[in-house]
């Protein structure tokens, strides 16, 4: 059954050819009842033939039926297959209102194409529509088009309401494109503000997932039945968020993919363009997403249309033979053969009792001319029909020999030859030849009469008969033949390598039989070649003069006879200058350097060995070349060294043993190009609020390739859709002004010069000034609190308030009293930065001093400014061990005894309970075990009797707290030998003199302070120097002001006597007085010497050198330094 297509508006043909003897006349049948063609004026049959021309103006759809041919002469009938047809109507998509999709976010969407039936299948395909352009639909795993045309989502997201969706419809037979109304998809959401989050991301967390289920197919199974040779499509769609992945299955065994096999859409469908039966089975798809699985199991049968295995033929039979057509044909299920005899059910035909269906074949026996018949086999199933026509003609002939007679044929020895004796006859006749013994191997008689002779040879020449009989009678023809000596090129011609300009001899000498001419020719290339005055014969030979590149190619020597011809062949190479290099091409120009490529020309079969490049630098008077250097022949591509700021042109010559060749054509003129550097280092950086200063770094001058160099900057805020802002600058640098605080921007530069802009660089972020943060970190708090560390937390502050690039969190804290009242504490602040360490922001604060009250605030700190301070908060260290006793002196007062004694430790950290003291000596002739002592808070020295003079000793000082014992301080006692050195160590607090001179100081500073409080009194200032009657200093040029400079008093002091609270014992009051004026502390040391401020600014008593400027000497210094 064949589908024939036509449309009404023309001629509609169905075309019908036959052959027979006599000429077949034809007929039709139309539905299986006989149609009268002459009756119908719309229909007309073609001269001689079956066709049929069908001009339907008025109602065409009448004309829609099966047809069926018939050919039929007086032998019999022969029918065509039936014909199917159809008319051609033009697809048309009704016009329908389409009503907008509303799914919600997440979930599937399955939009239907259902495109206008056609005569044929229409191909479909989806655009999506967003104005004012049109493009394809971007398919997926998660959106896909189906073997049915519709469009299918497996979730829907926000983004998918962008566009319309429009699907099209291609039908082939006018190859015409129809267009459905477009469907809106609105996609609902579950978050009024979820849809601007979309429209950047293509999920969103408030999709509410789902396990896969079935699109297409739907249910758990199906099945398919596919004819065989015909596609197999395997489809299956599956809807889940998120999208689920597709797998396949066989039989329950993973899908192996073969050769015939696709898998197409993503993996959803698995296409086999010609079914066989080896692809029925069970295919299982499974989707598969973290949420579960779905599985679909489809049954795939495979059947097969009838098939041939063996076609009836027709048969020409004499009377009284026997004869059979056999029809075999198969097909699933496997087709039943039936039988027809000139289109007529064998079963209703005329019975004859020589003619029998057995199985797959119709039997004749005996055959009479009422055999004489067209027999039709019909081999069909439910899925379609074969039908094959064979013509049984019974006839009684005499042999006759077909062709024609007495012929003499030559043939050359060795050759295969074969006598043709074509002949008919019924019944079908025998045929032998005669000749002699044609016996053996090399003679065969065909079934058609033709004798076939391998390796012929001259014996065989002469006559040979052929006899063809049967009983109607005989008939015979003879073939004279006649063996020849083959040719025989016993001379071949030879490959040559020839110069250009010599002469050149191909030789292609033979030998063939005598009786026999033979010609001789010559081919170049397979084409005949033209002989002249340069190219001539010499006999057989080819002689060649004043070769050139022309002449090279491959030469043929054909011999050839009125019975054969043979060929030899040869290739001539000509060796000869190089031809000219072409396709020059200047690239990678810099201020010096520009690079040179070629193509080069055929070596011409002679190596080249290098090439010459010259060049034209003169612009006004061209053609002037001069050579510029040589480079190997294997390079095409060189750099060429160059003068800056010059006109170039260039040429390349290519040189081999042969010679040089012509110069190739001059490249393109080269000038000092635009700059080809991009320039590095791009930044951009705030260096005040409201601006941001581009920057990079220089190109070198080298990197110039040209004067009046400058650089073009390009700006815009990112993120945003203003165009590109740009200026040009011979600086290194550019601000840009007027800018929001900490705002980030794309910054590009490309360098530019009188012949052109450069590259650009790439985009680059830079960001404008920082501001000053606006707000503190709140919270601030304090765990962990140890002797010497704190553990700190604080609240970390909002990004909008920073106004800029989170830098750190810095904290100031200082030292604000100790928890001894009586001790002095440097109030200096310090600093600690802790970087950004998450969203529970927290540092440790170490290098504290012990049993301290300290006082701390924070700030938050950008790249530029630090912002308001925190509250401060207080919290205090708790004890810890003292540092080292100070001022440990070892003192022999006696021959025989050592006295030591040291003072308070520096830093106390805690309250002082004891000191532990440690001696032991080093230097004895015996040993000593290691003495401990412990001392109570209040004594500070220690007195140990010697066991002689040359005895010393290793003494260790430690201060003890209540968490333990400090920092020791060891001491070895020096050489006392001499009781002079002991007189000379005697306490000099117990001499008469030594008090004297203390109450004379004693007196001096009273009558100083005297003099500060009268001074102070009246307003002014302390002008030292202004009194007359006491000069504590001399006058100082330097300082007209009277201002009194206390630096190098202090440092005098210091390098005299350091303290002298060592020789004293701690006073228990902590009394102080009040500054005068400025209500201040005043205290007293622990020497119990007084400590003023004399202009405003609190300073130490020690730092007043007493030594120094009224030139008085401590006579303890004196003492010490005998010591």
């Amino acid at each position: 059954m064949k589908e024939h297509i036509v449309d009404p508006k023309g001629t509609m043909v169905i075309e019908c050819e036959a052959k027979g003897n006599p000429h077949p006349i034809f007929s039709w049948r139309r539905n299986g009842k006989y149609f009268n063609v002459a009756r119908d004026s719309q229909v007309s049959m073609r001269r001689r033939s079956g066709t049929l021309d069908i001009y339907a103006r008025n109602n065409p759809e009448k004309y829609e039926a099966e047809y069926q041919c018939i050919a039929s002469n007086q032998y019999g009938s022969a029918y065509s297959h039936k014909i199917i047809l159809q008319l051609y109507r033009p697809p048309v998509w009704p016009r329908e209102i389409v009503e907008p999709v509303v799914v919600s976010a997440g979930l599937p969407l399955v939009l239907s194409c259902d495109p206008p039936p056609g005569p044929l299948k229409p191909e479909t395909y989806w655009m999506s529509s967003s104005f004012p352009t049109m493009q394809p639909v971007r398919q997926d795993r998660r959106v896909s088009m189906g073997v049915n045309g519709d469009l299918y989502f497996s979730n829907v997201l926000f983004n998918d309401s962008v566009a319309d969706y429009c699907c099209n419809a291609r039908f082939p037979y006018k190859n015409v494109i129809q267009q459905k109304m477009p469907v809106v998809v609105k996609v609902l959401t579950s978050e009024c503000l979820m849809g601007i989050f979309w429209l950047f991301f293509s999920k969103a967390h408030a999709v509410v997932e789902a396990a896969p289920t079935w699109l297409s197919p739907t249910g758990s199974s199906s099945s398919i039945l596919v004819l065989q040779g015909e596609e197999l499509l395997l489809e299956c769609i599956a809807a889940g968020m998120p999208t689920p992945h597709i797998t396949w299955a066989k039989d329950g065994e993973d899908l192996q993919v073969a050769s015939r096999m696709k898998v197409k859409n993503f993996n959803k469908m698995i296409q086999i363009p010609k079914a066989s039966f080896e692809d029925a089975g069970e295919y299982t798809c499974t989707a598969k997403n973290r949420l579960g699985y779905a599985e679909h199991t489809i049954t795939v049968r495979v059947k097969a249309t009838p098939f041939w295995l063996e076609k009836p033929t027709n048969l020409i039979l004499a009377p009284e033979e026997n004869g059979r057509l056999v029809c075999r044909a198969d097909g699933a299920p496997r087709p039943t053969i039936s039988w027809f005899i000139n289109g007529e059910p064998i079963e209703t035909a005329t019975p004859l009792p020589n003619r029998q269906v057995s199985g797959e074949a119709l039997i004749f026996r005996s055959v009479t001319t009422e055999n004489t018949a067209v027999y039709q086999c019909n081999a069909s199933n439910q899925y379609g029909y074969l039908l094959a026509n064979a013509f049984i003609n019974v006839l009684h002939a005499t042999p006759r020999i077909l062709g024609a007679r007495n012929e003499f044929i030559k043939v050359t020895e060795g050759s295969r030859t074969f006598l043709d004796c074509q002949y008919f006859g019924s019944p079908v006749p025998e045929s032998k030849y005669g000749q002699g013994n044609l016996e053996g191997n090399r003679f065969k008689t065909h079934s058609n009469g033709t004798l076939e002779i391998k390796h012929i040879k001259i014996e065989d020449q002469g006559t040979y008969v052929c006899v063809v009989s049967n009983i109607a009678g005989r008939d015979e023809d003879q073939v004279r033949v006649e063996v020849k000596e083959p040719i025989l090129i016993v001379t071949r011609p030879q490959s040559t390598k020839v110069m250009r300009a010599s002469d050149v001899r191909l030789e292609c000498g033979v030998t063939a039989d005598v009786t026999t001419p033979i010609t001789t020719t010559w081919l170049k290339n397979k084409k005949h070649l033209t002989l002249g005055w340069r190219i001539s014969m010499d006999e057989s030979n080819l002689v060649i003069t004043n070769v050139n590149t022309g002449d090279e190619g491959n030469y043929t020597c054909v011999i050839k006879s009125e019975l054969e011809q043979k060929s030899a062949s040869a290739h001539l190479m000509v060796m000869d200058r190089p031809n000219p290099p072409t396709n020059l091409e200047l690239s990678d120009p810099y201020e010096r350097t520009v690079r040179l490529s070629w193509v080069p020309g055929d070596s011409n079969h002679s190596p080249i060995t290098e090439f010459l490049v010259q060049y034209d630098d003169d612009d006004w008077l061209p053609g002037k070349w001069r050579n510029l250097s040589t480079y190997p022949g294997n390079l095409n591509s060189v750099i060429l060294h160059l003068i800056p700021f010059t006109y170039y042109e260039f040429r390349v010559i290519a040189i081999n043993e042969i010679g040089a060749s012509r110069p190739s054509r001059p490249s393109k003129r080269f000038q000092t190009s635009a700059p080809d550097i991009i320039p590095k280092n791009l930044k951009g950086v705030g260096t005040w609020r409201n601006n941001m200063e581009i920057s990079w770094e220089p190109l070198t001058y080298r990197e110039w390739n040209g004067p009046h160099l400058k650089y073009l900057v390009w700006w815009r805020r990112r993120d945003s859709r203003e165009e590109w802002k740009n200026a040009t600058t011979k600086w290194l640098k550019y601000y840009i002004y007027d800018a929001d605080t900490f705002t980030p921007y794309e910054i590009k530069v490309q360098a530019v010069n009188d012949f052109g802009l450069g590259p650009e660089s790439s985009v680059v972020i830079g960001y404008s000034g920082e501001g000053r943060p606006t707000t503190a970190p709140l919270n601030l708090r304090v765990s962990d609190i140890e002797s010497t560390q704190v553990t700190l937390h604080w609240d970390p502050v909002t990004s909008d308030t920073i106004m800029g690039e989170l830098k750190e969190y810095k904290v100031y804290y200082w030292r604000d009293s100790s928890q001894l009242r009586w001790h002095w504490v440097d109030r200096g602040m310090k600093s600690k930065e802790f970087p950004i360490n998450g969203p529970d922001p927290s540092g440790v604060l170490d290098e504290l001093i012990p049993y301290s009250n300290y006082k701390m605030y924070i700030v938050v700190a950008n790249s530029r400014y630090e912002g308001p301070q925190s509250n401060n908060i207080h919290f205090s260290t708790p004890e810890g061990v003292p540092s080292a006793p100070r001022s440990f002196r070892i003192q022999q007062r006696h021959l025989d005894s050592i006295y030591v004694d040291w003072g308070l430790p520096a830093e106390p950290n805690g309250i002082i309970t004891g000191y532990s003291l440690k001696y032991q000596t080093v230097n004895a002739t015996r040993g000593e075990e290691l003495r401990v002592e412990e001392l109570p808070p209040n004594v500070t020295s220690f007195s140990i009797r010697r066991y002689d003079r040359y005895t010393r000793y290793r003494f260790s000082v430690a201060a003890r707290t209540r968490l333990g014992i400090g920092e020791w301080h060891t001491e070895e006692s020096p050489h006392y030998t001499t009781e002079i050195y002991a007189q000379d160590q005697v306490d000099i607090t117990t001499q008469g003199w030594f008090i004297g001179i203390m109450c004379a100081v004693a007196l001096i500073v009273l009558i100083l302070l005297i003099v500060c409080f009268i001074k102070r009194s009246r307003g002014g200032k302390y002008p030292v120097r202004d009194k007359k009657d006491i000069s504590l200093e001399p006058v100082d040029d330097k300082d007209q002001e009277g201002s009194f400079d206390y630096r190098e008093e202090e440092r005098g002091l210091q390098r005299g006597q350091p303290s002298i609270d060592a020789m004293m014992k701690r006073s228990d009051s902590d009394d102080s007085l009040v500054e005068y004026g400025e209500g201040g502390e005043i205290p007293f040391n622990e020497d119990g010497s007084f400590i003023g401020q004399y202009t405003g600014t609190r300073r130490d008593v020690r730092e007043l050198d007493f030594g120094g400027s009224l030139e008085l000497h401590s006579p303890i210094n004196t003492i010490y330094s005998l010591a």
